[in-house]
């Protein structure tokens, strides 16, 4: 079922005192708990309501998958798309997260594959990153481009849903490495040798493409958001070999899936009904200029 979503302050009312977002929660096109994943979730969504949308910024990567799950109700999107065919430098990071945003969701899970800067986070381990470092360039990273607004993200990833993730791990079994840094790359190449030795010698602990903007974007929209992600290889700068070849990546990817999908649908289970965090008043400390009465309503 299409729909059409508006931006905070462009939205025509379809109804007395509702927005476009509202009026598709309200025809039953909703979900709580988002999830973000590639090609190899897409299980997760088998008998899932279908729901493609336009957003403001265009396209998501997919339509919307809406599922429940353990007694959630959830939508999945893969970042990619359906087929893969988004490299992460062309992924339309605000429109996925939009389309999200716009049914309901306030909490993401966000699986990725990775690789490792460290030798003892080898292939098939999972670790649920507590801080970020951006190294991409070109993409587009903000819903705020006429205004002066600046959300706080020093923690870039939610606390509660960190600690969600680590607990699900717990009571499953399953071996989690609590933080580390992740340094976001543009891609799709992957690292040179002296480049992953010089982010390795900065304390940073994994090599990802696509946490951001996601994570910023999500931030701005007061979503909480967390990561959970998968080491398929040891990057070329432990001076083991030359570097994963792609076929090996997808081998080690696609062993640990089954783990990786576990904890995600265990985490979706546990995560709070009511959120007590601070992602949820991210844009209340948002420093906003003193005109900004233009941009209408922010995001609730």
């Amino acid at each position: 079922m299409p729909g059409r979503l508006f931006p905070p302050g462009g939205s025509p009312t379809p109804g007395p005192g509702r927005t476009g977002d509202e009026r598709l929660i309200m025809n039953g096109i909703g979900a709580e708990i988002g999830i973000i994943g590639g090609s190899g979730f897409s299980s997760v969504a088998d008998g899932a309501r279908e729901v493609a949308l336009t957003t403001p910024y265009g396209e998501p990567s997919a339509p919307l998958s809406l599922i429940r799950v353990r007694g959630r109700t959830v939508a999945f999107l893969p970042r990619h798309g359906r087929d893969h065919r988004r490299p992460p430098h062309r992924i339309n990071y605000r429109a996925n997260l939009w389309a999200l945003h716009s049914v309901g969701v306030r909490q993401i899970i966000a699986p990725c594959a990775v690789g490792s800067l460290r030798p003892e986070l080898g292939p098939g381990v999972v670790v649920v990153p507590d801080q970020l470092v951006d190294r991409t360039c070109g993409r587009v990273r903000t819903y705020f481009d006429d205004a002066a607004v600046h959300v706080p993200f020093a923690d870039p990833f939610c606390p509660v849903g960190r600690e969600t993730v680590l607990d699900a791990a717990a009571a499953t079994g399953q071996d989690c490495v609590d933080g580390g840094t992740t340094v976001v790359v543009e891609g799709p190449r992957l690292a040179s040798r002296a480049e992953a030795q010089w982010y390795a010698a900065q304390g940073w602990s994994l090599l990802d493409m696509t946490a951001c903007p996601e994570a910023a974007l999500a931030r701005e929209l007061a979503l909480c958001y967390v990561p959970v992600a998968l080491v398929t290889d040891l990057d070329a700068g432990l001076g083991v070999g030359s570097g994963a070849r792609r076929d090996e990546l997808f081998t080690i990817f696609h062993e640990g899936l089954d783990r990786l999908r576990a904890l995600v649908l265990a985490t979706v289970a546990r995560l709070p009904r009511t959120r007590t965090c601070g992602c949820a008043r991210a844009l209340e400390d948002a420093a906003l200029p003193a005109d900004a009465d233009h941009l209408g309503p922010l995001p609730a």
